[in-house]
């Protein structure tokens, strides 16, 4: 192959990762729970995050939840700090809030985001809830400043009392930026006392103009009712790479406590991902 061929081929790949990176790293913000089961949150409505996964999610369990999480890759330099509430108690509208800074890349090219969220879940049923958010990023950096807004939906059907099945539309307002690229979500959830196992997975049709899907799976067993031990695959379609996670956890009497959670990226990988979260609930 010419040498001018081949340096335009390598550069069109690199191009095409760095268009890539900026919408995973923000769909990747998440608490160190979801973090622990790999990802996989959307249908469980367990803690704030519904508000950036399905927002339909934060009607299905009454209370009222404040969160604070914190998570470094030991390797990338990146990193995360964000607190969120959930009012799910005070009516039969849940509302939410969500505020996470991002760290994004390194040397030259390091950006800050700071990602804002506002989200209500509606039960119109014991089995149906509808959900809806409106998202701001602002996002700055040497070469790259964003200021946009943009709207989640979602909808999730509790078909048993311990079964849960979710889809959820992202990013559904054009931004023209790659960080906020649209794309959907289908989840399962099935909980019990106990055991809780749920399953993602997340299609993009827009960035890079091609299909690219994200898989997520994972499971939790409460230990005494104080002790969840959590673990977790997942496979990012747009790095080509698979991600083993695990965490545990302490659960008080109310509901809240704390949850820590590592990922570790496989292969050609280069993601260790610590994380922490503080958990306060109340009924």
């Amino acid at each position: 192959m010419p040498l001018r061929s081949t340096v335009l081929l390598i550069a069109l790949c690199v191009s095409t990762a760095a268009l890539a990176q900026p919408a995973e790293d923000l769909r990747d913000v998440m608490s160190a729970r979801a973090y622990g089961m790999g990802g996989a949150y959307r249908a469980l409505g367990l803690g704030t995050e519904s508000i950036l996964g399905n927002p339909a999610a934060m009607a299905l369990f009454p209370s009222y939840r404040v969160e604070g999480t914190g998570a470094w890759n030991a390797v990338t330099k990146e990193g995360l700090l964000g607190i969120s509430v959930l009012d799910a108690a005070t009516s039969r509208l849940a509302m939410g809030v969500d505020y996470h800074w991002v760290s994004l890349g390194s040397g030259g090219a390091r950006s800050s985001a700071h990602l804002s969220s506002l989200g209500v879940g509606l039960p119109l049923s014991q089995a149906v809830m509808l959900g809806a958010v409106a998202r701001y990023l602002r996002l700055s950096g040497e070469s790259r400043y964003v200021n946009s807004v943009t709207a989640d939906a979602g909808l999730l059907l509790r078909l048993s009392p311990s079964f849960m099945a979710g889809v959820s539309a992202h990013n559904l307002i054009n931004t023209g930026n790659s960080e906020l690229t649209r794309y959907f979500s289908g989840h399962l959830g099935f909980l019990t006392q106990q055991l809780t196992v749920a399953a993602d997975v997340r299609a993009d049709f827009v960035t890079n103009d091609k299909s690219t899907f994200t898989y997520n799976t994972g499971l939790e067993y409460l230990f005494g009712q104080v002790l969840p031990v959590r673990a977790g695959y997942s496979y990012d379609g747009f790095n080509k790479v698979s991600q083993l996670s695990t965490g545990l956890g302490f659960v008080t009497e109310s509901g809240g406590g704390l949850d820590i959670a590592y990922r570790h990226d496989l292969g050609s990988g280069d993601g260790r991902l610590l994380a922490l979260t503080i958990r306060l609930q109340m009924k």
